[in-house]
């Protein structure tokens, strides 16, 4: 119980603890000792992780599931088959109700009950997120992760051409915003996240068409390539925290294995959420093999990176996937 308590912690803004020498499991202790005696040549390794990484096997088909997910709202929408009908907030499935967690409990403190038509419609959601890992969602499904994350990849660039700098914020401010559009909600009556976010405002324009609220999407962009990388994601949207939580019992999970990691850092670079990848550091890892933390979004970039097949994706009590 205690990783999933430290998992939450660490969810919640908490900096990853640094394990002491009675948190260390024996056989961690001996695969530390024998990689104290290693000499490798780091370069050539970050030149092998990066070669790996072209492949994208992840990434090509997180994005196709992305993009398919999305523009099938978009496709019922118009030709009126009634597959997929509605937005991501709140949709129906060949007649199944499917309501974003989120949207949800920020719909519920507005009305200050719970609704009970909304509360059975959050049920499949949930038991789909909590099965896969409800960070899941933002790499998988969400339609603002596509562009942030490309416009990560400008934000990266420019810092390497030093024509910016990156301004990261206390992760601890996500809660903070949490809790903030929760009061808003129960102060006002009004669901005002639902209003800025861009989630629902990019699933709505992809499916009825453009409209205004679009330039806020845009500015948000900026501001994470010019200045803030990934700010939106990391530092304020309630919905991957929410998502966070109910995937802390996922089976699905990133796994890492001490004994295969070179510790070149090249998947801390590329991941969304590096914090989670704490454990790779080397001395770091307290067990042979170790379960990624709740906030990881599976999205999968680590193990395209890592070329010694020390991450991989696997279901807790079947065979690995990956």
């Amino acid at each position: 119980m205690n990783k999933y308590l430290e998992s939450v912690r660490v969810m919640l803004g908490g900096e990853p603890r640094k394990p002491g020498p009675v948190d260390y499991t024996e056989e961690a202790k001996t695969i530390h000792f024998y990689k104290k005696s290693e000499k490798q040549d780091f370069d050539a390794l970050k030149l092998e992780a990066r070669a790996h990484q072209k492949k994208a096997y992840w990434l090509k088909r997180r994005w196709i599931t992305l993009l398919a997910v999305n523009l099938l709202f978009t496709v019922s929408f118009w030709l009126d088959i009634q597959i997929l009908e509605g937005a991501l907030t709140a949709s129906r499935m060949l007649g199944f109700h499917l309501i974003d967690l989120n949207s949800a409990l920020q719909v519920m403190l507005a009305h200050k009950h719970i609704i009970v038509n909304l509360f059975i419609g959050t049920g499949t959601v949930f038991v789909l997120w909590l099965l896969v890992g409800g960070r899941t969602f933002c790499s998988w499904v969400c339609p603002y992760h596509f562009l942030a994350e490309n416009a990560e990849r400008l934000h990266v660039y420019l810092v390497e051409k030093k024509k910016i700098t990156d301004h990261a914020f206390h992760r601890g401010v996500r809660t903070v915003f949490w809790v903030l559009f929760a009061l808003m909600a129960i102060v006002t009556g009004y669901t005002v996240f639902e209003t800025i976010s861009p989630v629902g405002i990019l699933s709505r324009a992809l499916i009825y068409g453009p409209g205004l609220a679009l330039g806020w999407v845009v500015l948000l962009l900026l501001f994470e390539v010019f200045y803030s990388r990934r700010a939106w994601c990391r530092y304020i949207c309630p919905i991957g925290l929410t998502y966070g939580m109910v995937g802390v019992f996922s089976p699905l999970h990133v796994t890492y294995k001490l004994a295969n990691c070179h510790h070149e850092g090249e998947c801390r670079k590329v991941c969304e959420v590096p914090h989670v990848l704490d454990c790779v550091i080397k001395g770091r890892a307290t067990n042979a093999q170790l379960d990624i933390g709740a906030d990881c979004t599976r999205c999968g970039m680590c193990i395209d990176v890592c070329p010694s097949g020390a991450l991989a994706f696997e279901i807790k009590g079947l065979r690995k996937i990956m």
